[in-house]
């Protein structure tokens, strides 16, 4: 049990300890929350509290992510020693300030945003592509995805502008315009620390080598822009305006209870994506879309894995560099009610949904909030939960 007020039952508490980045005046020092405060682990490594070969004393997380699993094991030990024995509660409690005014906790280096959940690339074939198969050829041989935009990828809270393009205005010549289908995908993203070198693939068995820890992610889409900018290269400007994630980053040990066996792959698939044991993540996403809970969708059941994202990310020999980020593409279960887009839970705008006042809609207007959250099992019982990534939508200014 921790010494810090309402820690204890929070989803933050020391099963947890995310990292993130605080603004105090005109300076950025990296945090870590316990239950609604934040420790400023720049001033306890200054103070000799924690050991962190300096990395923790910059603006940001990027030298402390480098540092790699041995070095995070040891602040993570020490920080729960420091947030649980009383005898430390003298030094460490001045060093504690408000969780809020989080900033972005790393410069994103680079983004790469897969397609892995099997409900959901089946329903979009289903919605995009009617008189074709669900699924591509390729879809169960690997982890597709697509590079996107770092400079686009902004903290939870950042309003989203509605987005301007080319899209198809009925049967007609297309027209340039503000999307009229503004759309979300919940995701879960992962956050690299170590790098790799140019020319070696990770493989899959060294997945925790190299990746410090989880975010959520909102991939935000512009579905009319997107149907018709897609053929022949994929996602373009219909999804590189803006992508949102959480404040703060849940290490990868705070998830060592949430790891669960996944079913074998069907047809098999190349020994470089071969996981054994195959594991995914038991995650339970939750969207609210004005506060109403519209969708609960299920991350275990994500067809490839993180690790196997990792690998087939790096099997050309493209390096990962500190605080590149890949995202695991729209989470969504067998149900409606568990899909991670508007487009598959309205089916594409044709049936709409009720929100809490009672109007029908289909996609996002100007003026709507989306909020993701999440939890996961914690060691020794109970759930951490992870921080949450929310948006409100400005209007175009096309």
């Amino acid at each position: 049990m921790t010494w810090v007020p309402g820690a204890a039952g929070s989803g933050f508490g020391v099963a947890h300890l995310p990292y993130g980045v605080l603004a105090v005046g005109a300076e950025r020092r990296p945090a870590v929350r316990i239950g609604d405060h934040a420790l400023d682990l720049a001033a306890a490594e200054e103070a000799g509290l924690v050991d962190a070969g300096g990395r923790l004393r910059g603006p940001d997380l990027t030298p402390f992510l480098a540092a790699g699993p041995a070095r995070w094991r040891a602040v993570r030990e020490r920080l729960r020693t420091l947030l649980t024995d009383p005898a430390a509660r003298p030094a460490v409690e001045p060093l504690l300030r408000p969780a809020t005014g989080a900033v972005m906790p790393f410069p994103v280096a680079d983004f790469v945003d897969f397609y892995s959940s099997e409900h959901h690339a089946t329903n979009v074939g289903k919605i995009f592509r009617p008189d074709r198969p669900g699924l591509p050829a390729n879809w169960r041989h690997l982890p597709a995805g697509y590079h996107g935009r770092a400079g686009t990828v902004v903290i939870s809270g950042t309003p989203v502008v509605r987005p301007c393009g080319q899209h198809l205005a009925g049967a007609g010549a297309p027209r340039f315009g503000p999307t009229t289908r503004l759309d979300i995908e919940a995701e879960v993203g992962f956050v690299v620390g170590v790098p790799s070198r140019p020319g070696e693939p990770v493989g899959v068995d060294r997945f925790a080598d190299h990746v410090f820890g989880v975010v959520l992610v909102n991939d935000w889409s512009a579905r009319d822009l997107q149907a018709w900018e897609y053929h022949p290269l994929g996602p373009f400007l219909g999804k590189s305006f803006a992508t949102s994630i959480s404040a703060w980053i849940t290490p990868l040990a705070a998830l060592a209870d949430a790891w669960v066996p996944l079913p074998e792959q069907d047809p098999p698939v190349l020994a470089y994506l071969r996981q054994t044991p195959r594991l995914g993540l038991d995650l339970a996403l939750r969207v609210y879309w004005n506060g109403t809970l519209v969708s609960s969708p299920p991350f275990a059941g994500m067809y490839w894995t993180p690790a196997q994202q990792l690998a087939h990310l790096t099997s050309n020999g493209a390096p990962v560099r500190t605080g590149d980020l890949y995202a695991s593409g729209t989470v969504s279960g067998p149900r409606r009610d568990q899909v991670g887009s508007l487009l598959e839970l309205t089916w594409n705008g044709a049936e709409p949904v009720r929100l809490g006042d009672g109007a029908p809609r289909t996609f996002l207007a100007d003026g709507d909030t989306v909020t993701i959250r999440a939890s996961a099992p914690a060691a020794g019982g109970g759930r951490i939960t992870l921080a949450e990534v929310t948006g409100a939508i400005a209007p175009a200014r096309c």
